[in-house]
């Protein structure tokens, strides 16, 4: 039998890195991990979603960094920061912490697993062919640079009776290898005959040690 892991978290320590970054005892561990469960959870409530690739939350003294990664940085601050700064006050009243909020601007979207899925589901929920969608988003993946590129929908397409799955790729998705780098994401897209599950993988190539190095240097900025 095969057993199915996370292309994200099986490459933890690898070639992706941990999404929260704080150290906590055995007491406060489970408190910790729930709020920042609930941190994420009450971003998504108040922000336009659409967009929202991955939050990190940072815990240093006395002091919550949140980093907001998204497509759309203009809409998430509003007019002169007023959203943020609206969310950073919700933040603090509801966790009794002091937050800061950065948005960091994704700057090739469709090389965004996360993205990528959530706009196939926009389309689908929409009733755009879910054929046409997948397809059209998977040669937007390669234009971008991606290497390769799969997609996966599963539930009642087109609203038939009997629920099935389809896949649509292009190029190589290595998922054995550790040293490839390969952004996944799944999403559901509501639509009225249930929901469609939309999973996606893209490759964009392999990570080495210095390339490792390169990146860890960059986010010391923190």
């Amino acid at each position: 039998m095969g057993h199915k892991v996370n292309p994200k978290v099986i490459r933890l320590g690898i070639t992706h890195d941990w999404d929260t970054k704080w150290y906590a005892g055995k007491r406060n561990f489970a408190k910790i991990l729930h709020q920042d469960l609930a941190i994420e959870k009450l971003i998504y409530k108040n922000l336009d979603p659409e967009g929202i690739s991955k939050i990190e939350i940072f815990r240093t003294q006395g002091k919550v960094i949140i980093n907001i990664h998204t497509s759309k940085p203009g809409i998430i601050i509003g007019h002169g920061g007023e959203v943020i700064e609206k969310l950073k006050t919700i933040l603090a009243k509801e966790f009794k912490d002091t937050f800061a909020i950065n948005i960091k601007e994704i700057k090739k979207p469709m090389l965004d697993a996360r993205i990528v899925a959530e706009n196939i589901a926009r389309q689908v929920e929409k009733r755009i062919s879910y054929r046409r969608a997948a397809k059209m988003s998977i040669e937007k993946c390669i234009e971008s640079g991606a290497i390769g590129a799969k997609i996966y929908l599963g539930g009642r397409l087109n609203g038939v009776e009997i629920s099935r799955g389809e896949f649509f790729s292009k190029g190589k998705i290595p998922l054995h290898t550790f040293r490839a780098d390969i952004d996944y994401a799944s999403v559901a897209a509501q639509t009225a005959y249930g929901k469609i599950g939309i999973k996606c993988w893209i490759y964009k190539g392999n990570v080495f040690k210095k390339d490792l190095v390169a990146k860890h240097e960059q986010s010391e900025v923190f």
